[in-house]
């Protein structure tokens, strides 16, 4: 394991970070295209349950010796993960893959406004805002193919989001390689199975959506959560916040080539705004080096 975290560390946190982000996107499209035949509580339980599964398959955490805080903060760090998970596949079951991901902005877009510290930087964040507006308003005339549920959980997971970045940097300190991230992933797992029993257990006994299930799960959840855990370790938790908005682009692809979700053009200049004041706070960010435990 140390080989691999190894490995990872080599690689430029940014690299880490993209490659998060598009794994994460086209694995949400391929969730949504399966809820014809499972709903999305049993699918993000799926990507949950089996990425809880490899992930302690690989870290084989160790659990003792942990203090009364490691444990807060793990836990901590699940209940977000859980939560922000299942109320963004309930969001984009109900609006379009791109613009649910622009509203789950509003999380770390706020994280970015509290922790920056340049002027340049909540300019960056204002030109970002715009665009969300922008996305409100083509909604508000009807070209936005919004619903009230689609939005509020779409700004859930935004909340969720937001304290996950700042949990998942303390894991990232408190517990060494991935062993954090395999014990939140069990907790999400947990916190979600009665609901995903509730309402989908027949669901549960189908190979063929237990092997989808698989799929989301490595594409959605192993491979970006592990890499966005190793770049968090070396870059500034609001460099990662303003970065992390290329994610309606990423999501707007997928969902254009797997879904054939195409975006009205006032979405499109929304998110483009949104796009430029990344690009633009991720130039001017200094990445920030943070301790990583041994």
């Amino acid at each position: 394991m140390a080989t691999r975290n190894s490995s990872l560390r080599l690689v430029s946190p940014v690299w880490l970070v993209l490659i998060g982000i598009l794994s994460v996107q086209f694995g949400a499209s391929v969730a949504k295209s399966t809820f014809d035949q499972a709903g999305p509580t049993t699918v993000v339980w799926l990507r949950l349950a089996t990425s809880a599964l490899l992930l302690v398959a690989v870290a084989r955490p160790v659990l003792r010796g942990r203090s009364r805080e490691d444990w807060y903060v793990v836990l901590g760090f699940g209940v977000s993960l859980g939560v922000m998970n299942w109320s963004f596949y309930q969001a984009f079951a109900r609006i379009p893959l791109g613009v649910a991901v622009t509203l789950e902005f509003l999380g770390p877009l706020t994280l970015a406004v509290v922790l920056s510290r340049r002027l340049r930087d909540l300019l960056w964040v204002a030109l970002a805002g715009l665009g969300i507006a922008l996305l409100g308003l083509s909604g508000l005339s009807g070209g936005g193919s919004l619903t009230v549920a689609g939005v509020a959980f779409a700004l859930l997971a935004g909340a969720c989001w937001a304290a996950y970045i700042l949990l998942s940097v303390q894991t990232g300190r408190r517990w060494p390689g991935f062993d954090g991230l395999a014990v939140a992933s069990v907790v999400a797992a947990l916190l979600l199975l009665p609901a995903a029993v509730g309402v989908g257990a027949h669901d549960l006994a189908d190979p063929r959506i237990l092997v989808l299930g698989a799929v989301v799960g490595l594409l959605s959840s192993v491979i970006p959560y592990s890499c966005e855990l190793v770049a968090l370790r070396s870059i500034a938790p609001a460099a990662f916040s303003i970065l992390m908005s290329l994610e309606p682009a990423a999501a707007a692809l997928a969902g254009m080539l797997v879904l054939g979700e195409f975006l009205t053009a006032a979405q499109w200049v929304a998110m483009a705004c949104v796009v430029v004041a990344s690009v633009g706070a991720t130039r001017s960010s200094r990445v920030v080096a943070q301790p990583v435990p041994d």
